[in-house]
């Protein structure tokens, strides 16, 4: 039975490797940092939707907006200051990178 759970548990971690593998690339015909938007874009509703809005403040919602419209070429300037916020961009942060993005490319920097 050990064998059996430590096979299962391998698999398992072959194929979460091999699809963060397979997601790093960008979609044909899309410029990399279009793709790592959209792809963040996807995880940021899929997200919110797990978590929902509670406890995310104005001033966090807005400046996380203005970085989607961006492109997510706009400064890093969303700062997670509740619970929920600092919940909500810890999950963005492991979704991110599993899905190929490096973590400098996100928005969450809490200035002076």
């Amino acid at each position: 039975m050990p064998a059996l759970l430590a096979l299962a548990l391998a698999l398992f971690a072959a194929a979460t490797t091999a699809e963060a593998q397979t997601s790093a690339k960008p979609t044909a015909g899309r410029d990399w940092p279009t793709e790592k938007c959209e792809r963040y874009k996807a995880a940021f509703t899929q997200a919110v939707a797990r978590q929902g809005r509670t406890g995310l403040g104005q001033e966090f919602l807005a400046n996380h907006d203005a970085f989607l419209a961006s492109n997510c070429q706009a400064r890093a300037d969303v700062c997670a200051r509740s619970k929920e916020e600092l919940e909500l961009a810890n999950t963005l942060v492991v979704m991110a990178m599993n899905r190929g993005m490096a973590s400098t490319f996100l928005p969450f920097y809490c200035r002076g």
